[in-house]
């Protein structure tokens, strides 16, 4: 006897449509899985077999064929154990068979719990765009497939339940828009807990200075300091200051964490801007997703969010090279040899480092030991056109114990952050309602259509390009920090002043190289 169940195969950040066919026929006992499975699908095998048994149902001695359609694309994760079960009862006449609407995804344990997977709310976002009406998951991913409007979902706790919903033609309902808007609204408004205030750091006024300037306009940030001049502590201070996420950035970043696996069963959005920051010995697909099984790396799950690279220079080179795609175009493509998947990566790069191997180059308290050639090494470790991605680099240096002791409170992260907000709807009325494009985003076309300078404003970048000896990009980046100076000073046009305080962003690497 032949059942067939609809089930989702994953394939970045979107899923696909497979058909789950299962035949037992009177033969020598057999259980084979064929269409391309990987190592967890062939797997699936015993988990379901001790699942059947366990739940109570009969697992016959005959042989079992389970083909995954389409089978030219590869089945990977143990998501397809739930319809291969429901697949062989409905073979086997021991439930009955579901609706042609209703897609099943879930990991079986051996006594018939299920379990929760990985890229539910992908996979619920793809499946209602090609008409299924029915999602069967674990109760556990119930929330994160409840986020999409239009769909049924059924959740189910273990395989018993899921033979139940599965066969039931009545009963439900698809969630009404309003309903999934109603969770989503409820999501965000969930307040969020902010430990970390620009208040905490002692001094440094013009590294603060130099972040809001960075965080208003989504630039790129590279702090060069001794140790412990708070480098880390000011970028981990960052996302406070940052506008809110709105709905649809929610969504985005809440997706690549589902695909990750990443999502809470209580929090399946995610509501405050991701803030990553891998160890420097993170490999490279690490870094930027990959793998045999392409994955989100690390620039994509802090989409929407900051990356924090300390150490920046220990990296390996070819996960700093592997950035440099990322930060231009806001996505990053993996492609393997059966498969090719884009990730979005639109995010801001926060870097740090020490200003030489052993850290007080510089310094005046420490002499630096550092010989020549180390030196040379060290900055060669970042190459020129990946520096000429980072807009904001600013000096970090010591916080003489006089200001420690100042009484004056410092500016609060929610002061810097009404700032930042006001300069972002000022970029977003600029380009349009609806956009989601900070003034780092803009493209050739727009920074001529929007960045007007002022003469004055205009022939001082024309001496810096040629006394500093900046490339094209690094004019065009200098232009774009300009107006987000000018953003936040409420100015329409781009002046003299603004692009002073730009260009001194970026002369003191410029003048070295």
């Amino acid at each position: 006897m032949l059942a067939r169940v609809a089930s989702e195969a994953l394939s970045g950040l979107d899923s696909h449509a497979i058909s789950v066919e299962a035949d037992v026929a009177v033969a020598a006992p057999a259980f084979t899985i064929v269409g391309l499975p990987d190592a967890a699908v062939q797997e699936s095998r015993e988990r379901v077999r001790a699942a059947i048994v366990n739940s109570g149902y009969e697992f016959p001695a005959r042989r079992v064929i389970v083909n995954l359609a389409p089978a030219d694309l590869r089945k990977e994760g143990p998501a397809f154990d739930l319809p291969i079960a429901l697949a062989f009862l409905g073979a086997t006449g021991q439930a009955a068979a579901g609706r042609p609407d209703t897609a099943v995804v879930g990991e079986l344990g051996l006594d018939g719990a299920l379990r929760q997977v990985a890229g539910v709310l992908a996979i619920a976002q793809s499946a209602r765009a090609r008409g299924v009406r029915r999602l069967l998951v674990p109760s556990a991913n119930a929330r994160e497939a409840a986020l999409v409007s239009g769909l049924s979902v059924l959740a189910a706790t273990d395989l018993r339940e899921a033979v139940k919903l599965f066969g039931r033609e009545r009963g439900d309902q698809p969630a009404s828009d309003s309903s999934a808007s109603e969770m989503q609204a409820a999501l965000l408004a969930q307040p969020v807990d902010q430990e970390l205030d620009l208040a905490d750091v002692i001094g440094q006024e013009h590294a603060k200075r130099a972040l809001e300037v960075a965080v208003a306009g989504a630039h790129n940030v590279l702090m060069v300091g001794p140790p412990g001049s708070g480098k880390t502590m000011l970028a981990r201070r960052l996302p406070p200051i940052m506008p809110p996420l709105s709905l649809s950035e929610a969504i985005d970043v809440s997706r690549v964490y589902s695909v990750a696996g990443l999502l809470s069963p209580d929090r399946p959005l995610v509501t405050r801007r991701p803030f990553r920051a891998p160890h420097h010995t993170i490999s490279a697909p690490g870094l930027v997703g990959g793998g045999a099984t392409p994955r989100p790396g690390e620039v994509s799950l802090a989409h929407n969010g900051v990356l924090f690279l300390d150490e920046f220079p220990e990296f390996r080179l070819s996960a700093l090279e592997g950035l440099r795609q990322p930060l231009e175009d806001g996505e990053v493509t993996v492609s393997r040899s059966l498969t090719s998947v884009t990730f979005p990566a639109r995010l801001m790069l926060v870097a740090a480092m020490n200003p030489c191997p052993c850290g007080f180059l510089g310094d005046r308290r420490h002499a630096c030991s550092c010989p020549a050639h180390r030196l040379r090494q060290y900055g060669a470790r970042l190459s020129g056109p990946l520096l000429d991605r980072i807009d904001v680099r600013v000096t970090v240096g010591r916080v003489p114990p006089r200001a420690r002791r100042a009484t004056a409170p410092a500016e609060p992260s929610s002061a810097v952050g009404l700032r930042v907000a006001a300069a972002r709807a000022r970029q977003q009325a600029r380009l349009g309602a609806g956009t989601q494009v900070a003034n780092a985003h803009l493209n050739t076309r727009q920074v001529r259509r929007l960045c007007r300078l002022e003469p004055a404003a205009l022939h001082m970048l024309d001496r810096a390009y040629e006394k500093l000896r900046l490339s094209a990009r690094a004019c065009e980046r200098v232009i774009k920090v300009a107006r987000t100076i000018a953003d936040l000073a409420g100015a329409e046009g781009i002046a003299a002043a603004h692009v002073a305080e730009a260009l001194a962003y970026r002369s003191a690497d410029e003048g070295r190289r």
